[in-house]
């Protein structure tokens, strides 16, 4: 009888699997019919629990309108934070200005500067991640936790396997990312090899919204802009 129930139990998470298929279709489908619409764009990642009186909050609201006033927009994960601060910047400059939602137990709400008409929901943080890399032409990444960890490497790793064109990423903030970096040099470089030099030519490192601005434009000087897959 267990095993008749165990067997049971198993061929029901087979079908809802088989089931969600058509879920991720649909955020999928969705998100590319949206997105494909909003032009140049620049992707700004950083933490959700980032207060409007951190000078990182302050920070990528300047680096948010400098952005839209050198003719991109900005997309962020659409909620509190480095996400806020991002639409808030872009909404300010009078630019494009994107949130991607995505549902969470704690810290994610939608913030008031996105454009009604450019704000996405996600279930699935994979299809979302593909929009933030498919529909950008560069990622800011302020100090954040493991989710702006994990897409500032998701992307360094695409770019380095050559998946995805080259794009700028820049890393703002020298007092919270110079310690990651020592490490990525000294440890995955230097000890072990298991990166290479010119690995670390895909990352800048920058302490002011002026250098975020030029590195994007030293980049895309002689460059067509256009999605990176």
């Amino acid at each position: 009888m267990r095993k008749e129930l165990r067997h049971k139990g198993w061929n029901e998470i087979k079908t809802n699997d088989s089931w969600a298929i058509f879920k991720i279709m649909g955020e999928f489908v969705n998100g590319f019919e949206k997105m494909s619409k909003i032009g140049p764009c620049v992707s700004i990642f950083g933490s959700a629990r980032t207060k409007p009186d951190n000078k990182y909050y302050k920070l990528t609201v300047d680096i948010s309108e400098k952005i839209v006033e050198a003719g991109y927009g900005v997309i962020t994960g659409g909620g509190p934070g480095i996400m806020e601060a991002g639409n808030k910047g872009a909404h300010l400059g009078g630019g494009v200005s994107v949130g991607l939602n995505i549902e969470l137990p704690f810290e994610q709400h939608d913030n008031p500067y996105i454009d009604h008409d450019k704000s996405l929901d996600f279930d699935y943080f994979f299809v979302r991640k593909v929009m933030f890399v498919k529909y950008a032409q560069g990622f800011v990444v302020m100090p954040g936790g493991f989710g702006t960890l994990d897409e500032f490497f998701e992307a360094l790793t695409l770019i380095q396997t050559h998946k995805i064109g080259k794009f700028p990423i820049i890393l703002v903030g020298t007092d919270f990312w110079k310690g990651l970096l020592d490490w990525v040099k000294k440890t995955l470089l230097e000890q072990f090899g298991n990166i290479s030099p010119k690995d670390l030519n895909l990352i800048h490192l920058v302490d002011s919204s002026d250098e975020v601005i030029t590195i994007l434009d030293n980049f895309y000087k002689e460059s067509q802009l256009s999605p990176n897959f």
